[in-house]
């Protein structure tokens, strides 16, 4: 009985084409997953971006805007009518922001007089200014006049210079026609501070901020209820203290000039209140 031959095997140069319509597959995959991932909801997009405008305009930070807003909430806004909503100079927390709608950052009328203000005092003061005496700029809070210590007080001292008096008593009189509260804040360089009257720089900025309070109520007839003083040391410094220049720019004291006096109670709301007796208390007995 003869051997039944094996038939001769014979190699498959065509295999290559299986794993080449994986790769492809798999590819075709992953660009069709990359196109669905990069296509954006306008819809949604279009409602973020209109929540957000609203927000801010009802709290007052934007003037209220002329962006067109679709008659049917669920059709798409497109791009280019959703409005910029632009980023708050300062590191101004959302609670400042909210606790005063309609300060120094609501644009309204306070706003438009604070801007006439600087420009009165910038005017008034373009000696002290230019002799880096006295800066301004503007914060979240609103207007600051920082009294450089190298122009009002004497290094280590409460007491104002008597040479800066003329400058202070301009400052106040702007303000004195004016029914802005006011902050004072003391600050002070990270220099520490020992004497025999000030052992360290909470005490000094307080004390400078007390002399400067002290002064515009007894000097120059101020409401006390228009003012607050504060203290801050060195911990909230304008400029970098590891230089001369930085230092004598944290040697300061700041008057915030706030939004406007709130206005005073009726004076019959602040006497105390008498207290009825009861008609079926009994009497009290005499001692």
């Amino acid at each position: 009985m003869s051997r039944r031959r094996k038939p001769a095997s014979h190699s498959n140069h065509e295999r290559w084409l299986v794993s080449y319509a994986d790769f492809i597959t798999l590819l075709f995959a992953f660009f069709v997953v990359l196109y669905a991932s990069s296509q954006v909801d306008k819809r949604k997009v279009g409602k973020l971006a209109m929540a957000i405008q609203v927000a801010f305009q009802e709290m007052g930070v934007f003037q209220a805007s002329t962006t067109q807003v679709p008659l049917n909430p669920d059709s798409p806004m497109p791009f280019r009518e959703a409005q910029a909503v632009e980023n708050v100079q300062h590191t101004a927390s959302l609670g400042r922001i909210v606790s005063r709608p309609d300060g120094a950052l609501g644009g309204g009328p306070e706003n438009g007089d604070l801007v006439q203000l600087e420009n009165e005092l910038q005017k008034a003061l373009a000696a002290e200014i230019k002799r880096k005496e006295i800066a301004m700029r503007r914060e979240p809070d609103g207007l600051v006049i920082s009294l450089r210590e190298v122009g009002f007080f004497e290094s280590g001292s409460a007491q104002m210079k008597s040479s800066s008096h003329a400058a202070f008593d301009q400052i106040a009189t702007m303000l004195l026609q004016r029914d802005y509260r006011l902050r004072i804040e003391g600050h002070t360089d990270d220099v520490p501070i020992h004497t025999t009257r000030f052992s360290s720089n909470w005490e000094l900025s307080t004390a400078r901020a007390t002399e400067i309070v002290r002064m515009l109520i007894v000097r120059d007839g101020f409401a006390p209820d228009r003012l607050s003083a504060a203290g801050y040391a060195e911990y909230h410094p304008i400029a970098v203290n590891g230089t001369a220049e930085g230092r004598g720019m944290n040697r300061r004291v700041d008057i915030v000039i706030l939004g406007h006096a709130l206005p005073a109670l009726p004076v019959a709301s602040r006497e105390p209140q008498m207290v009825q007796p009861s008609l079926t208390a009994e009497p009290r007995p005499h001692s």
